[in-house]
């Protein structure tokens, strides 16, 4: 069976990839961080999931000193606003280099086992802002692989495959339930509470997104 690694965060659009990567036949193994982010419930997440889904998963700890974003910095407010429109500046919650540390790790896993493809949920309609979940950031990683891995250079193609990334987030929803993945084992709020805080990003994307589907979120039903 093809072998391909999914960065699973525990959110709605990783699940759903995962969900998605083993319907078309993948082996997948899951990798996620911990890179000292607010609070570990999106872990816990991912380990429930990625359980729930036969798909073994690593935690690589990650130490990043010189982080100053909302997402690692407790002493930063998380932004409060209601999104209207994508944003035309990137958010505070954005973490330097966040998805090219990911994807170098996924890829580096990735080569070591013979996977052929690595899976991410990125996402660019219905998003925060991030300039790294874009389709032209994606694009790039496919000269970089076969120009700077071993595997590439022996015509061995390790493919990034961002299936989310030009859906809306009600899409993403339907696809997900198409998929059967436990939405109410998912976490997208940036904050750590019991229930999520409703108005971060994270959190009115997925009630956009669960809204416009018709339907239930089941972490707020």
């Amino acid at each position: 069976m093809k072998k391909a690694v999914v960065l699973l965060s525990g959110g709605l659009d990783s699940s759903t990839t995962l969900y998605l990567a083993k319907k078309k036949g993948y082996k997948c193994l899951a990798l996620t961080f911990d890179y000292g982010q607010r609070h570990k419930k999106e872990i816990e997440a991912a380990r429930e999931i990625s359980r729930q889904a036969a798909s073994p998963l690593k935690v690589i700890p990650l130490n990043l000193p010189w982080a100053k974003d909302a997402i690692i910095d407790k002493r930063k407010m998380l932004p409060k606003r209601r999104l209207k429109k994508i944003p035309q500046h990137i958010p505070s919650t954005y973490v330097s280099g966040r998805n090219t540390i990911f994807l170098s790790l996924a890829l580096s896993y990735a080569e070591s086992i013979g996977a052929r493809a690595i899976f991410i949920g990125a996402n660019a309609l219905d998003w925060s802002g991030y300039p790294d979940c874009t389709p032209d950031y994606f694009k790039v990683w496919t000269k970089l692989i076969k120009e700077g891995t071993k595997a590439g250079r022996q015509g061995k193609k390790i493919e990034i495959k961002a299936p989310l990334v030009d859906k809306t987030k009600k899409e993403i929803v339907e696809l997900g339930k198409k998929l059967n993945v436990p939405f109410s084992l998912t976490w997208s709020c940036y904050t750590g509470g019991k229930f999520p805080c409703g108005w971060c990003d994270a959190c009115q994307l997925r009630a956009k997104g669960f809204k416009e589907a018709a339907v239930a979120d089941p972490l707020i039903a």
